[in-house]
This record gives C-alpha cells, structure tokens and sequence, in this order.
C-alpha cells in the first residue's frame, strides 16, 4: 500500500504534456529521481520512497508519460529516448536544485543512462537497476541485433507493430497480468512463438508473488485499466528511432558516479554476453566511475520490490558517500 507522507502533483514537463509526480521527503532534503520502466508506476518505487524520505532524502517518483495519472501522447513517435530525457530534465528544473541523485530500473534505467550521457552537469550519482549501459554501435539497430541474437519470435520485436500487443493483452484481466508478470522467474528473455501470447509464455502460473499484496496488484490493475499498455508499448516502438538520433553519441562513455544492482535471476542479466560485459571490463569501460556491482542471488527482475530493503539500503548508503 502507498506509504503514509506520499504527495502527489502534477508537473508540465512539455507542451501538453503533464507528469503525475509522487514525493516523500523533506522538500530542502537532496532529491532523488526514481525512474521506472514497464509495465510498473511511480508505485513501484514505494518501499525505497519511504527509505529515503526517512534518511532526509527527498524522494521524487513520476510516472512517466504514457503511464498512471501522466499524461499520454497519441503519437508513438513522442515516446523516443530524447523525449523521455526531456521530461525529466524539466522535472529537474521544477525541483529547483541545481543536481539530484537518480535511480532507474528496466526502460527507467535506460532513460537515466541516457540523462547522465546527455546531461551529466544535472546528476550527482546514479544506481541502476537491471540493464546495463551498452554505447550506441554503429553495427546495427537494437532490433536488428536482438534478430541476430534470438528471432523475430523475440518479445520485443512483436511488441512493434501496433494494436498487436494491445489486442494480446486485451486477453486477460489486469489482475492476472500483474501476477504473470511479477511472478516470472525464469532466467532467459521470453520468446513468443506465433501461437503463444506474451503471458503465455511466461514461466510464472499467475499466483500473487510473496512479496505482493493484493491491494498491490489491485492498484496496477486499476490504473493501467484506465490507461491501457500502448504508452509503455510505444517505448519499445521507438527503439530503432532512438539508435538513428543517437549516432553523435556513438561510442560514448557514461562519466557520473555509477553503482549498478541486478538479480542473477533477471531476464536481462542472462542474455547472451551480458555477464561476461558486466563481470569482464566492458560496463567499467563503458561507465568508467563504475564503483560497484551487485549481483542479488536468487532474484528476479523486480529487486527493488522483491527485495525492497536490501535494495533501498543499497541506494542509500551509496548516495550518502556524495
């Protein structure tokens, strides 16, 4: 459930496009953007909001647009990464201090890679969860690579054409989505063979994971009943987009302060070449002020809520070094 002291407000970060923004926390206190990724909300931040605001932090979750009480352009063209950096450096601007701490996990740990390479002056220190920084390449698309790697029965490249997803998903209840998704625990990204729907294929039996409540799945269930999946869906409809705007960054290091958190269960930890990038120099290459990684035994893609102690802790005690 929402802890006690959260407020709520809207925030316009571009032309008729406003975030819904949670906060917790001492208003003068050093802030912290929290940025999550899909299918989730500023909810999903919850138990690290109350950590932080009770360390003085001030703890500022939006949900991005597409997302919850945000708003959602039509358009997927208006979802690219350079619009998602936009929103949030002028949610920085709002907040009126002149650098914050930031935290991103799944797509939100994308778009905070992508602050920090595009806005470094505006960033203190970063954790990240889940996905790790790979520079743009000149060899090939994001889709063209996962192709190569997996098929074209790869999630992601059937979330792509529009409507398709949407009408999949239309299939089941909210409820059931929620508990589909949270429960997965298989090491691997999901493949959809063309007679399964994406929850088909997920290794998880819709049973509410332990470390849920119902009220929780109710709270998703009841925003995204509003909203629909396209916002979140058009993320991923932008990927080559992004890699197209992106060629002056090509090969470009990340420099802020780094600290990177992943569960070894997690479905993007176990793709191929991803451990030995993470373990064997690549991603300290790549982010030369790497300080640290944490590999979380026995955990799955959502750490900061399978394991939300641990996880805020973890944050914390890094922030507190700067």
């Amino acid at each position: 459930m929402e802890p006690e002291g959260v407020r709520h407000r809207m925030v316009e970060v571009a032309k008729g496009v406003r975030l819904h923004v949670a906060e917790a926390g001492p208003e003068d206190g050093p802030a912290v953007l929290l940025v999550h990724g899909f299918p989730d909300l500023w909810y999903g931040w919850r138990h690290q909001m109350a950590a932080l605001a009770a360390r003085g932090f001030r703890a500022v979750a939006p949900d991005m647009r597409g997302y919850g009480d945000s708003d959602a352009p039509p358009s997927a063209g208006s979802y690219s990464i350079f619009h998602l950096v936009g929103d949030l450096v002028a949610l920085v601007a709002d907040l009126g201090q002149p650098q914050v701490f930031v935290v991103g996990h799944d797509w939100g740990a994308l778009v905070a890679w992508q602050l920090c390479l595009l806005r470094p002056d505006l960033v203190r220190a970063l954790v990240n969860l889940s996905v790790a920084y790979h520079p743009r390449s000149s060899e090939g698309s994001p889709l063209q690579v996962i192709r190569a790697l997996c098929g074209e029965d790869h999630y992601m490249c059937r979330f792509q054409e529009p409507g398709v997803a949407e009408a999949e998903f239309a299939l089941y209840d909210n409820s059931h989505k929620f508990k589909t998704v949270f429960g997965m625990r298989k090491p691997a990204p999901p493949i959809l063979p063309k007679d399964k729907t994406f929850f088909d294929s997920l290794d998880s039996d819709g049973t509410c994971p332990p470390w849920l409540s119902e009220e929780d799945i109710s709270y998703y269930a009841d925003k995204f009943e509003k909203t629909g999946f396209t916002g979140g869906l058009n993320y991923y409809r932008c990927m080559d987009l992004n890699w197209e705007l992106s060629a002056p960054w090509t090969g470009a290091p990340i420099k802020v302060a780094t600290k990177f958190i992943v569960g070894d269960l997690d479905v993007t930890y176990n793709v191929p070449g991803v451990k030995d990038y993470i373990h064997k120099g690549g991603l300290k290459a790549s982010v030369p002020n790497l300080e640290d990684v944490v590999v979380m035994e026995g955990v799955s893609h959502f750490c900061n809520q399978e394991k939300p102690n641990e996880v805020s802790d973890y944050i914390c005690e890094f922030f507190s070094k700067f």
